[in-house]
């Protein structure tokens, strides 16, 4: 069997979007940053979100039901930082940056390559994290913008910004 270290060795190899992870309800607003989301299905338009089960927001999401996969932009880096440092506040965290919503309510990052509204339909306990399985109620996208990558535990640019426009769209219930 393969150690922890070694895992997560292996890991470093296999880049990813960098995702600001919010949520907002009756357990009031959250974020977190991540890189382990993922489509599941297009129908219903679905994605799942992985979150440590030890984290003090794991419980605070899920009673919230919903939740928005703001997927970075490069010239976001700092609010992916924001949203994983520990020392600092959830206010301090949402003030470094320019907040709205769509369907359901859940934060969206204003200037996020991409901002995926969903319903959280399903949670699963794998280990040592939360899969939340997210239906996508709304959709919120600019491919004008270059991407934000986590490879080799280091940020990266992606793509050339080769001019695209703002686009939204309702996703099919």
């Amino acid at each position: 069997m393969t150690d922890t270290k070694e895992f997560r060795s292996g890991m470093a190899l296999l880049g990813s979007a960098v995702c600001v992870i919010t949520s907002d309800g009756p357990e009031e607003r959250v974020g977190f940053t991540a890189s382990a989301v993922c489509s599941v299905t297009d129908s219903p338009p679905t994605l799942l979100v992985c979150m440590n089960s030890a984290s003090e927001l794991a419980p605070k999401v899920r009673a919230n039901g919903v939740l928005c996969v703001n997927v970075l932009s490069a010239d976001q880096e700092e609010a992916s930082r924001a949203f994983a440092t520990r020392g600092l506040s959830r206010e301090q965290r949402f003030a470094r940056a320019s907040w709205s919503t769509l369907a359901t309510g859940a934060p969206v990052l204003d200037g996020a390559l991409a901002s995926f509204d969903c319903s959280i339909v399903q949670t699963q306990n794998v280990g040592t994290h939360h899969i939340f399985y997210c239906e996508i109620k709304a959709v919120r996208y600019d491919d004008s913008r270059d991407g934000l990558a986590y490879f080799k535990r280091a940020y990266h640019r992606l793509g050339t910004n080769v001019g695209g426009q703002c686009l939204q769209a309702e996703a099919a219930r």
